[in-house]
C-alpha cells in the first residue's frame, strides 16, 4: 500500500487536477486530502477520500496581521507533521496555493518527497518560493518552465477529471434549436464583471437564434433578469464536459483549469482574462491559447463597449472553417495523459 497526500485547495484550478490524478491512481495506493475549512474542498472531494483541514493563507499586510498569520503557518505546518507520521505517508503532492507551503515544509521536515504541480503560465509565489524544496516540479504549460527557480520542470500538461477524456451526450436541458450554442464560464467563485459584458450582448444573440448556457458561478447577483426559451442560466453544472464538447464557442476566463479543459474539448474560445489575477498569470495563460490560434482574448471592460459583442459577432457568423482551425489550435495545447503523466512521476519516488 502505497500512502500518497494531496494537498490542493480553495478554487476549482487547484482542486480539479488533483482530483483527476487521484482517479488516475493504480490500486494499492491509499490517500488523504490536506485543505482549508470551509473551502471548496469541502463539497469537491470525494467522500471516499479522507479530509484534513489547517488554517493556512498567505503572510500580506504588516504587524499584528502578519505576525497571526504566521503563527498559523506554523501551527499548520506542525500539524501536516504529525499526519504525514500517523498515516505514515510516503509522498506528497501539492497543486500549489498556500496549502502548499506547509505541505512542503512538513514533508521536507519528515524526509518524505513532495512533487509540486504549477498549473499556469506564470507560476505562483508558492511556487517560486517552495519549488527548490520539492523532489520534483510538474507544469501545466511551457512557459512556465524557465520561471521556477532551483528546477528543470517536468512537463505534464493539466490534468483534467475522466469524463473530458471521453465523448459526452449535450445535456438534455440545452436549448434545441438550429442556431450556434454559446457557453459561457464564470468560474466556480463567479465573474461579475465577465457575466455583465455576456448580458449587454445576450439579447442581440438571441434574437439572431443563437442558443446560451451561461454558467454564472455562485456570486451573481444578476441572475434571472432575462428570461428566454434559447437561453439557460445556471450557478455551475456538473455536465461541462459535454456542454464544451458540443459547444460553437466559449467565453470564458483563462485560469489554468478553465483553459486545460476548454482545450481538451477542443473548443473555440473567447478568453476575458480576470484583470486582478496574481502576476498577471490569467493574461499569460490565455496568450498561449492565442498563440496556438486557439482563442481571441478580449480584455474586461465596461458592458457597454462593444469588443466582447463584436468578437462572438464575426466568430459566429464566420465559415465553418475558421471555428475549424481555431479547434486545432486549441488542441496543441492539451495533453491527453497528463493525470498518468503525473501518477507516473508519483511512483517513481516511492518504488
Amino acid at each position: 500500500m502505497t500512502r500518497l497526500l494531496i494537498a490542493a485547495s480553495g478554487t476549482g484550478g487547484h482542486l480539479f487536477p488533483a482530483i483527476a490524478v487521484a482517479e488516475a491512481l493504480p490500486e494499492g495506493w491509499q490517500v488523504r486530502w490536506l485543505g482549508v475549512p470551509d473551502r471548496l474542498e469541502t463539497q469537491l472531494v470525494p467522500e471516499s477520500i479522507p479530509l484534513t483541514t489547517v488554517r493556512a493563507g498567505g503572510l500580506q499586510g504588516r504587524g499584528l496581521n502578519k505576525l497571526i498569520q504566521l503563527i498559523r503557518l506554523i501551527g499548520a505546518i506542525g500539524t501536516v507533521r504529525r499526519l504525514i507520521r500517523r498515516e505514515r505517508i510516503e509522498v506528497v503532492f501539492t497543486t500549489g496555493g498556500y496549502i502548499a507551503a506547509p505541505a512542503i515544509v512538513a514533508a521536507r521536515w519528515c524526509g518524505v518527497p513532495a512533487v509540486l504541480h504549477e498549473a499556469n503560465a506564470i507560476p505562483g509565489r508558492v511556487t517560486r518560493l517552495m519549488g527548490r524544496f520539492c523532489r520534483a516540479v510538474a507544469v501545466g504549460l511551457p512557459v512556465a518552465s524557465d520561471r521556477i527557480p532551483g528546477h528543470r520542470p517536468l512537463l505534464t500538461g493539466m490534468p483534467v477529471r475522466t469524463a473530458f477524456l471521453e465523448s459526452q451526450p449535450l445535456p438534455d436541458w440545452v436549448p434545441i434549436s438550429d442556431g450556434p450554442l454559446l457557453v459561457v464560464i464564470g468560474g466556480s467563485q463567479g465573474a461579475v464583471g465577465l457575466n455583465r459584458m455576456v448580458r449587454a450582448v445576450v439579447p442581440e444573440l438571441l434574437e439572431q437564434g443563437c442558443r446560451i448556457v451561461h454558467l454564472t458561478g455562485r456570486n451573481d447577483p444578476e441572475v434571472g433578469q432575462l428570461q428566454h426559451p434559447n437561453l439557460v442560466e445556471l450557478p455551475f453544472s456538473d455536465e461541462i464536459p459535454g456542454l464544451l464538447q458540443h459547444a460553437d464557442l466559449a467565453v470564458s476566463r483563462a485560469g489554468a483549469g478553465s483553459l486545460s479543459e476548454l482545450a481538451i474539448c477542443r473548443t473555440p474560445s473567447i478568453l476575458v482574462p480576470f484583470p486582478q489575477a496574481a502576476d498577471g498569470h490569467q493574461e499569460a495563460n490565455a496568450a498561449c491559447a492565442a498563440r496556438t490560434g486557439g482563442a481571441v482574448i478580449v480584455h474586461q471592460h465596461a458592458p457597454e463597449a462593444t469588443a466582447l459583442r463584436d468578437t462572438i459577432l464575426r466568430l459566429l457568423g464566420t465559415d465553418a472553417e475558421l471555428l475549424q482551425e481555431m479547434r486545432t489550435g486549441m488542441e496543441k495545447l492539451a495533453v491527453q495523459d497528463a493525470d498518468q503523466r503525473l501518477v507516473d512521476l508519483l511512483s517513481s519516488l516511492v518504488d
